[in-house]
């Protein structure tokens, strides 16, 4: 039978030690090192498993969502850490930050890559 309270999601990366230093460092997340890969915890029972793919190709999807309670100050805080936002013409603002979505259900959000080139965003919590 499935145990779908212990399912987890993953992704690939080409490069295991830059990917630590970003999702721990720049991120804030705690990593943990296995000889198969690296854990995200996100929170004690929300984990990721993160492993290397010598043939990666960046995801062209959003991965991971994170929400954050201030929109502006995660972006901030982010670029100061040396991220860089995706700009999207005629949806983000100077800010990359795409907003008034919520009018078509969305949150305020912004779109950034990882060092393998996959993407993630920081999204206004509701």
């Amino acid at each position: 039978m499935l145990k779908l309270r212990e399912a987890f999601s993953g992704f690939s990366v080409n490069d295991l030690a830059a990917a630590k230093a970003f999702y721990h460092d720049t991120l804030g997340i705690e990593v943990e090192e296995t000889p198969m890969g690296l854990i995200l915890h996100l929170t004690d029972d929300k984990v990721i498993f993160v492993y290397g793919k010598d043939d990666h190709q960046p995801a062209t999807y959003t991965i991971l969502n994170i929400p954050v309670d201030t929109i502006d100050q995660a972006v901030a805080e982010l670029k100061a850490k040396g991220v860089e936002f995706e700009h999207y013409e005629g949806l983000t603002d100077n800010q990359n930050i795409a907003r008034g979505l919520a009018a078509h259900r969305g949150p305020d959000i912004a779109w950034f890559k990882d060092p393998a080139g996959n993407i993630l965003a920081v999204l206004k919590d509701s």
